[in-house]
Formats: structure tokens, sequence, C-alpha cells
């Protein structure tokens, strides 16, 4: 029957039909089907499809009780998955350049960090083989659940030029502001830090130098990497101290680029394709030498 020819009101029908699709977007799914191709994308992940990471952390928040919604958006994820399915995890074993980034030689003698140092273990095997540089991007999302008001990190590890490892996990505290959550991400990425430069001693890989750890917060690394920066928020005191001691230790190299740069946006915020491709494409979908990237065409 022609709707437009119905004695009711075009209101009244409009109103039924946003009534009728809330109840099919909040009608209770039945788990295990969710559960099933959740966990499929978390393979994708653990794949270092790094591009859906923070989506899957986000949808894999409703496993205990999804709805139809939730369904219909990880479909997109499938969608998105079918289309960018070009995207490989490139390994690329040359060191990266770090000539042009500034590393401040502080005096932390008069500091309560003025004998730290990197903890190194005595009984790791005799390092052998070629060096590899240790590199960390690491970003905070701020409100990124607006149920709970939680953060999302996002860390990602590069071992010379090649990605090992990314992370992204919503915060187990609630941060007021931006310099709070990119302080407690940057307590994460040392902590990782601090456990992958173990492991590769452990594993016999010469560690070269310090790891060079970038983040987008200006405060954030102000705060943590020059002697005389005070802490002003308390409870950050623990992440404060712990990050501060790796600067004055000289196992880290703190530095600020432009958020623009920090490729840790893509595992840490729900981006738009334009502005995350330049960042994307080195990682997942350029064959050869990323000094070549261009707008052009790939090389074959």
């Amino acid at each position: 029957m022609n709707l437009l020819l119905c004695t009711q009101s075009q209101k009244t029908l409009r109103r039924r039909v946003r009534v009728w699709v809330i109840y099919t977007v909040n009608r209770v799914l039945p788990r295990m089907r969710f559960s099933d191709v959740i966990g499929a994308l978390q393979w994708c992940v653990t794949l270092r499809r790094i591009d859906i990471h923070s989506a899957v952390t986000t949808m894999s928040s409703f496993n205990a009780a999804p709805r139809v919604g939730h369904l219909e958006r990880v479909k997109r994820m499938y969608g998105y998955l079918y289309k960018m399915r070009h995207g490989y995890n490139r390994v690329r074993t040359g060191e990266p350049d770090y000539s042009d980034v500034p590393i401040h030689n502080y005096d932390w003698s008069h500091s309560v960090y003025y004998n730290a140092k990197e903890v190194i273990p005595q009984d790791a095997p005799t390092p052998k083989g070629n060096r590899v540089t240790h590199t960390a991007y690491f970003d905070a999302n701020l409100y990124h659940n607006v149920l709970t008001g939680k953060a999302l990190t996002g860390v990602i590890h590069f071992l010379n030029q090649t990605m090992i490892d990314c992370y992204s996990r919503k915060q187990a505290t609630v941060e007021s502001a931006t310099f709070g959550a990119e302080f407690i991400a940057g307590r994460t990425a040392m902590q990782q830090t601090k456990d992958l430069r173990t492991s590769l001693r452990y594993l016999g890989v010469p560690v070269n130098g310090p790891t060079y750890m970038f983040g987008d917060n200006k405060s954030m690394i102000t705060n943590g990497s020059v002697p005389h920066s005070k802490l002003g928020k308390r409870h950050l005191a623990l992440a404060y101290h712990e990050v501060r001691q790796a600067v004055a230790s000289g196992m880290v190299v703190l530095t600020h680029i432009d958020g623009e740069l920090n490729v840790a946006d893509i595992p840490s915020k729900h981006w738009s394709y334009q502005k995350i491709w330049p960042l994307l494409r080195p990682l997942l979908f350029w064959h050869g030498d990323t000094a070549h990237v261009t707008k052009t065409k790939e090389p074959d």
C-alpha cells in the first residue's frame, strides 16, 4: 500500500519507522555469532592489520551483550578488509636515520635520578649478528569511550624499519585532560620498551643505542624529558617518575613530533581515510623503499 495514501499523517509514520529502526538496532544478538566474527578480526590484528585495531578494540567491548547494530558495524569492517586486502606487514631491515633528531644532554646530577642506569641482564648471551634500532610511537585518544570517559592508548614498535608490535587498549582510569592520557600512554610505551630491549638481549640481538620514542603532546614530552620541569597533577606521579627515570638513564630519547606524522594515531583513533592514508600507506601498502613514497603508482 502506498504510504502517501494512508490516512495517518507522515509525522506519525516517521515516528513508527524510527521506533522500529531503534528496536531493530538494539535487539539482542546471539553472543556466539558476534564472538565468532570478532575473533576473526582479532586474528587479523594479530597478523598486523593495525588499520582496524582501534575499531576491533572498541567493538570487543560489546562482546558480553552485543546488539544487531554492533554486528552491522562489524560487517562494514569486513567490507573494508576486503577492499584493502592488499595490505601486508612490510619487512625492512635497514636502520632508520635519526641524525636530525635533536638529543638534549641535560644534567640530571642535581635531580632524584642522578644515578639512574638502564638495567642490563648480566646472564644474557654475547650479542651477534646485525644490530637493531628500536623506535616507539605512542598516542592517546581522550574520551574515547563516551559511556565511561576512558581514553584509548595506542603504541607502535619498530625494529629498524620493520613494525613488530602494535598495542591498542582502553586506559584503566579516567583522565580529564589530554596531558594525563598522554602520560599514561607514555608510561605504557616505556614499560613495553623495557620488556622488548631485555628480550632482545636475551635472544642475543645487538641493541643499537637508546630507544627513540615519539609523541605528539608537547607538554607531556617537556614534562618527561626536562630535569627542572615539575609535575602539576599528583595522581600521575608514578607515570611521571617512570618516564623521567628512563630518560635520565639514557635508555630512551623522548622526542616531540607533529600529530600528522605520528603513526600511533592509527591504533588509537577513529580516523578518516584521507587523513590517515599518508601514514598507513608506507606501513602496509607500499612495496620497496619508503623514501620513494609518492602519489604516483607503486613500483612492481
